[in-house]
């Protein structure tokens, strides 16, 4: 999975290059030819463009390096960590919830692709079959047991 998303990173690095090289200097010439520079408000948002881009830029080259840094060979083999499917029993709704662990790029909590980093995330990380585990949320305390759980050494 990492490869894909260091893949989908890298194609947006590539964009974001391509517009402040070569798209953002034609567009802060143009707007410059507006006149003053003080009260030219196309020019003032092309600049705030630019240092998006650039802080976007540098978001992105740090999260490959981080991704580029984990070793997959280390994850736990026993307990909850990236990669993981866990099957829940949500006590307080009285109903199972299925969760796969992934990176905050899949994250998609809908589909029960939950970031490692989210407070449901954090909150299984580390759990092994028949845990207790509470999660704490802005809407309050959830009590899950972790009914099975299938790490991504097993799913593949």
């Amino acid at each position: 999975m990492t490869d894909e998303i260091k893949k989908k990173l890298q194609a947006e690095l590539e964009e974001l290059d391509t517009e402040l090289r070569v798209d953002l200097p034609k567009e802060i010439k143009r707007t410059r030819e507006y006149g003053d520079l003080r009260e030219n408000a196309e020019y003032h948002a092309t600049l705030e463009r630019q240092r998006m881009v650039q802080a976007r830029m540098a978001h992105l080259h740090q999260r490959l390096r981080e991704l580029s840094a984990i070793d997959l060979s280390k994850i736990p083999l026993d307990r909850a960590s990236y990669g993981s499917t866990l099957v829940l029993f949500d006590s307080q709704r009285d109903e199972q919830v299925t969760y796969k662990l992934v990176s905050a790029e899949e994250s998609d909590p809908p589909n029960g692709l939950i970031s490692t980093s989210s407070p449901v995330g954090l909150s299984l990380m580390g759990a092994e079959e028949g845990d207790e585990v509470t999660v704490r949320t802005p809407a309050g305390a959830r009590n899950f047991e972790v009914i099975s759980l299938k790490t991504m050494h097993e799913s593949q």
